[in-house]
């Protein structure tokens, strides 16, 4: 059972959904599950894997059913964090648990600096922070280079971009610079262009999100436990390789989680992981 809410804010309307009891019929806090670019669709299937809690999937402002009214296209985390909080202030359950992926986890990042009493346990899964990189320079050319792939030619040519930049071992080298352009045939992409360039993970629009840089000190003093997490398939990968960075800044290792990036996925976006188990490890690291 799921109900969907609308809360009207001056700059948003921000839809959520909760699914599961209600939250003062959950045996534990409402654990709430973060995307972005990815919306509340992409966490059925985990969320589906805690039926005896309440569980709370939102979309991020501008993305799926939440309207922005601020005029802006831009997704950065700290005004997310602000979202994510006004929404926990509308349960009135608080402190929650926090399951944040990707740009996600980057948002619950922010949410804890600035909110730390909302939040007992943040588990932030491969939070994609250019910045704590050995090679961040490097990283973020290549981040470049498949934005640029979008502008010049479109959709396809900036997937494939970006599932080549995504999908490469270790540093990147001039090795990977050197490659020709990804074809996207290669990876059932369209090669037609079809002109639109507001794409919010290969336009411009969230680099904020990459780019965001963790307030160490905050984090370390917070009252939060945070987790860093990775997937044993992406550790040599971009995502992969700045979740252990994040963790060793921070004064921690990584906890390794089954599968990869979208481990907890059941194919909604033809990209599976292993839900079940990822949903395994996760209730097993809420619960310590």
């Amino acid at each position: 059972m799921s109900t969907t809410h609308t809360l009207a804010t001056p700059e948003a309307d921000i839809v959520y959904d909760v699914h599961g009891p209600a939250p003062a019929e959950s045996p534990r806090p409402p654990l709430v599950m973060l995307g972005q670019p990815m919306t509340a669709d992409g966490f059925g299937v985990l969320a589906s894997h805690f039926p005896e809690r309440t569980v709370v999937t939102y979309d991020p402002r501008g993305l799926g059913r939440s309207v922005r009214k601020d005029g802006r296209v831009d997704h950065v985390p700290a005004v997310q964090a602000e979202d994510i909080h006004a929404v926990i202030q509308a349960l009135g359950a608080g402190p929650v648990e926090v399951f944040g992926s990707s740009g996600g986890a980057v948002a619950a990042l922010a949410l804890v600096t600035a909110h730390p009493a909302e939040v007992s346990t943040l588990v932030a899964h491969e939070p994609p922070l250019v910045g704590v990189l050995p090679d961040a320079a490097a990283a973020d050319r290549a981040g470049q280079g498949f934005r640029d792939a979008y502008q010049a030619n479109g959709f396809g040519a900036g997937m494939a971009a970006f599932i080549a930049m995504t999908s490469w071992q270790g540093e990147f080298t001039e090795d990977y610079f050197a490659q020709p352009p990804a074809d996207p045939a290669q990876f059932g992409m369209p090669s037609e262009d079809d002109g639109r360039r507001d794409d919010p993970l290969m336009s411009d629009r969230s680099v904020a999100v990459s780019a965001y840089e963790l307030d160490v000190e905050t984090l370390r003093a917070a009252s939060s436990r945070v987790v860093i997490a990775v997937g044993e398939e992406s550790i040599e990968v971009m995502t992969g390789r700045a979740a252990l960075a994040t963790a060793a800044v921070l004064g921690q290792e990584a906890v390794v989680f089954p599968s990869h990036h979208g481990g907890f996925l059941g194919g909604e976006f033809g990209y599976a992981g292993q839900p079940e188990a990822f949903a395994k490890k996760l209730r097993e690291v809420l619960e310590q």
